[in-house]
């Protein structure tokens, strides 16, 4: 894994920790793990499996649902075509319309 990916996981595990309001000691506890085993994770010492995250997770009474990544490349490429999209309308040459002349109305005697 990518050191990006440890971040997230040992991040991840503190939030989980801090808004469950328990102690390294009870949420290893908790989990089943070691409490030096939780301290690694979340020091980026060891990588936790997914099992693991959610084991966690669960134990806090947090439910880890994964999903598409924020910030993937797939976005940061859009937002280069984007860009590049932006330029090229920029750089194209502006022709202001005429002014549109309308007859006049011509108003029916009855």
């Amino acid at each position: 894994m990518s050191t990006r990916d440890e971040a997230v996981a040992a991040e991840l595990i503190a939030q989980i920790r801090e808004s469950s309001g328990l102690s390294q000691a009870e949420l290893a506890r908790r989990s089943g793990l070691d409490r030096s085993v939780l301290n690694a994770y979340e020091h980026r010492r060891r990588q936790p499996s997914v099992a693991a995250l959610s084991r966690i997770a669960g134990a806090a009474g947090v439910e880890l649902q994964l999903g598409p990544a924020r910030g993937s490349v797939a976005d940061e490429h859009a937002g280069r075509v984007l860009a590049q999209v932006l330029h090229l309308a920029g750089a194209l040459p502006y022709r202001p319309r005429p002014e549109l002349d309308y007859p006049p109305l011509i108003r029916l005697r009855k």
